[in-house]
């Protein structure tokens, strides 16, 4: 069933120029695009000490669902699904394995970073994107659908992770948020 959803949702690739761009787009600059936005939440106006708390949440989320993801990777190695044929490649071809997915690990960490910290809109916005980079993924032919999913779940339990351990107003909290 991952095989054939992942082959339905690549089958989209080379139907129309303007959303493979878009989609190639996406899954090149989709996550710094989500970086960016989480590092301009610093200098945000309103409720600035608990959106820098958040920021720094997200971000720490990021690390440390990346950091996962190299553990899992050393005894899980799974071929790209363009190794097997089952995918056309869109992007340049990746040098590691297929699973997890860093780039859905990454953003999905972010948003759920901000929905923990009780920012509705901002992890809505955080989680679209999130949602688009994880489909592109797929779409550019780079990942199957469980590489994808087993990515955003590592960034969640990232964030949970993060969440349980980081206190917002603790000594820590009070400095690192107080900076600039």
């Amino acid at each position: 069933m991952d095989a054939a959803i992942t082959h339905w949702i690549n089958g989209f690739a080379g139907l129309s120029h303007l959303v493979d761009l878009f989609m190639i787009a996406i899954t090149q600059i989709g996550v710094p695009l989500i970086v960016l936005g989480a590092v301009l939440q610093w200098w945000s106006r309103d409720n600035r000490r608990h959106l820098r708390h958040a920021a720094i949440c997200a971000g720490l989320a990021f690390l440390l669902g990346l950091a996962i993801n190299q553990g899992v990777l050393l005894f899980v190695h799974r071929l790209r699904p363009y190794d097997a044929g089952l995918t056309q490649l869109l992007i340049a071809k990746s040098a590691d394995w297929s699973f997890p997915s860093d780039h859905a690990t990454a953003s999905m960490s972010v948003a759920m970073a901000f929905a923990l910290q009780g920012l509705p809109r901002r992890a809505l916005a955080f989680g679209a994107l999130a949602l688009l980079v994880c489909l592109s993924r797929i779409y550019v032919g780079t990942h199957y659908v469980t590489d994808v999913l087993g990515g955003a779940s590592t960034g969640v339990i990232a964030a949970i992770v993060v969440r349980a351990l980081y206190r917002e107003n603790s000594k820590l909290d009070r400095f690192a948020t107080g900076i600039l």
